[in-house]
This record gives C-alpha cells, structure tokens and sequence, in this order.
C-alpha cells in the first residue's frame, strides 16, 4: 500500500508544484496568452490539489491505525509478539524520512506561492501523522505480527492481511516470508517482522492452523530461525 500510495502522490506532486511555479513566479503561458498570475480558477484547482493529497494521505493513515487497534487486540490472538528491532529501526527511518519529505513539501508550496496554502497544509498534516505515528509505534510498541484462526496479520509502518484460504505454500526467500495462494497469487512480509527466538513458536502456530494437507511448507521456512 505505501508504495501504491507513494507513487500516486509524486504523480500529481509534479502538476501541483509545476502549477504553483507558474503562479508564483507569474510565468507567461503563450497558448493561454495570459500569465500565471491571471489563471482562472486558481484557488479551485489548489483546492482540488489539496483534496486529491488529502484522500490519498487520510487512505493510507486509516488503514494504519486501523491495523494497529486490531494486532493489539492480543487476546483476539492465538500468536502475537512485537516485531524484531532490527525491523522497527528500518521502520523508524522510513517513516522520518517521509515525514521530513512531507513537511519540505509543504515549505515549498507556501514558499512558491501563498495561494496553495490549503495543498501545504495537507502536507503539513501527512508530515505531521508519519512523526506521530512512529513516536506510538516506539513507545507503545504498537507494531506486531498476529496469527489468528483464519490470517496471519502484520502491522508495522504498513498493514498486512495474509489470510490461509487459498494458501499452497509458504518459502523463505531473500529476507522475506512469502505466501503462495492459487492463481498464481503470491504475498509477502519481511522476515525482521519476526524476532528470531519467536521463529520456531511462529512457525508452529502456523503449521497448526492452516491445512496441512493442502499446504506446502519449504525446507527454508521449516529451518526459518
């Protein structure tokens, strides 16, 4: 999801802070025979900038905490650890490094041009929610890897749902845990999710709840330590 999320948002990031360029800076537009200062509908188009940053943003931050409120539910649980430090310091700079990135966009925007304010402090806001979210994370060690009767359930700066219906296989490959389902569907979490004196308890709660006859597990996941 973040990756998605990320890729959309430097998409529209592009237009938006081209846009505010030509505002700001009241860059003549020959084909338009105006300038940026005389573009019309200038605070709707922000406005539509600023909503657009803002669905895609609010999308990503629900489903965060919402797959946080649900792995520390641990009683709902029949496995559920913290996941491994080795995991939580990448999480830690991935998340300062987008709220740092959000926070200069926003900067940029009321630089270029005061008139996209509302498009700054939507970043502002995204900026703002990334700190706030690895602070909990760290304190409250909210980020952690469930097994329940029906999914496996991973939660760290990104949420993960990997359920045992339709699984076939399950591999250790390249630091990562895979989930192979039919129709050639495959998923995956990191294998610093799980702290490495948690692996045997983690694959033998695995083992038990899925269907062993209906699901392979590898020689790698079976020596996963």
């Amino acid at each position: 999801m973040n990756k998605s999320i990320n890729i959309f948002l430097i998409l529209f990031l592009i237009p938006a802070i081209a846009f505010s360029i030509v505002v700001g800076f009241d860059i003549s537009i020959e084909f338009l025979r105006t300038t940026g200062k005389y573009i019309p509908y200038q605070q709707t188009i922000f406005a539509s900038f600023a909503g657009l940053f803002f669905l895609m943003g609010i999308r990503r931050s629900s489903k965060r905490w919402s797959g946080v409120r649900m792995v520390n539910q641990i009683s709902k649980y029949q496995w559920n650890e913290p996941i491994d430090k080795q995991r939580v310091s990448q999480v830690n700079l991935y998340l300062l490094i987008e709220s740092i990135t959000h926070l200069m966009v926003s900067i940029t925007f009321l630089i270029l041009t005061p008139k996209s304010i509302w498009v700054s402090c939507v970043f502002f806001a995204l900026g703002f929610d990334h700190l706030i979210f690895c602070i909990l994370g760290n304190v409250k060690k909210l980020w952690r890897v469930g097994i329940t009767n029906k999914a496996l359930v991973v939660v760290d700066r990104d949420f993960k749902v990997l359920y045992f219906s339709g699984l076939r296989k399950v591999s250790v490959h390249q630091q990562s845990v895979f989930f192979d389902y039919i129709k050639e569907l495959q998923l995956s979490f990191p294998v610093q999710c799980i702290k490495s004196d948690n692996r045997q308890s983690f694959v033998a709660k695995l083992e038990e709840k899925v269907d062993r006859d209906k699901v392979f597990f590898s020689e790698s996941i079976k020596d996963f330590k």
